[in-house]
């Protein structure tokens, strides 16, 4: 029987400790399979993804980007998202794709964060102020009880709308972060590396093709550089792609990934400086679809 999830009634059954412990457990199974595939109309993409976890199960997650919904008061991403069982393949749930973008995106950012940000971090700054910054906020304030955001925006009136502090320029606010997170559509590198400061960390979260930067070259360089698969970053996002491409970094230089033992994607002193891409590959949303699906069906 295919469970339809009812999106409201199931967020107030999930917790994002909940979902860190769920990560965690779906990173102890095997290696997943998984494919992306790529469909472009101008400015707007199709996003397919799919991925089989043996033990787990199977998911299929369709997305399509839409940049100009922004401009029609609709959301700039929509799609569906699909479970099946791990023996049969039978269809087992159809779970709402809003839910779970939301908590495996900002999940997959605060496990890193869980790992690398210090825990005095207070300062919390947002590049970007979209639906998955206001995600964030929740995401880290479970973490850090105590964070202050700010946040900045190409639309200041986006930013004004989150409802926290507005930085009116980037260099400066970065500069003044502990942790600072980009979930933008930018094109071209937004942050310098000679704006960073000992201690900081930063989530990427934007840069989700190859045509797509948030940071440059510099700033790789100068972090030690985190990602959560390999395999679903290393030769398919520009934010490393290209500073692979042009020599900055090499291969090597990514210290670990999710499936590497825990004890390499670790914080290792106070002043170093830790990148985190958020690659958000389809295996990350089966382990987030499979938790919402067990705490539905235990409610």
């Amino acid at each position: 029987m295919t469970v339809q999830i009812v999106p409201g009634e199931a967020e107030r059954l999930l917790s994002w400790a909940g979902l860190l412990a769920a990560l965690e457990a779906g990173h102890r199974l095997p290696k997943p399979d998984i494919k992306d595939l790529f469909v472009y109309r101008g400015a707007d993409t199709i996003l397919d993804r799919a991925t089989w976890i043996d033990g787990l199960g199977a998911l299929v997650k369709v997305a399509t980007v839409v940049p100009g919904n922004a401009a029609r008061g609709k959301p700039t991403v929509n799609g569906a998202v699909t479970l099946y069982d791990d023996v049969t393949g039978e269809l087992t749930a159809l779970v709402d794709f809003h839910l779970v973008t939301k908590w495996k995106t900002a999940g997959d950012s605060l496990l890193a964060a869980s790992r690398l940000a210090r825990k005095d971090s207070r300062r919390f700054l947002l590049v970007g102020a979209g639906t998955v910054a206001k995600s964030m906020i929740e995401a880290y304030s479970s973490l850090w009880p105590e964070a202050e955001f700010t946040v900045w925006s190409r639309s200041r009136d986006s930013a004004v709308a989150m409802g926290r502090a507005v930085a009116e320029d980037l260099e400066t606010a970065v500069r003044a972060a502990d942790v600072i997170c980009t979930a933008t559509m930018a094109s071209r590198p937004l942050i310098k590396g000679e704006w960073l400061q000992p201690g900081q960390h930063l989530d990427l979260i934007g840069a989700y093709k190859p045509s797509m930067r948030e940071v440059d070259d510099a700033a790789m360089q100068r972090a030690r550089l985190f990602v959560d698969a390999r395999a679903t970053t290393v030769h398919h996002i520009g934010e490393i792609m290209d500073p692979i491409a042009s020599g900055a970094i090499t291969e090597a230089d990514i210290v670990a990934d999710y499936y590497d033992d825990p004890a390499q994607f670790v914080r290792r002193t106070s002043d170093e400086i830790t990148i985190a891409k958020n690659g958000g590959g389809a295996h990350l949303d089966l382990m987030t679809a499979n938790y919402i699906a067990k705490a539905w069906a235990g409610r």
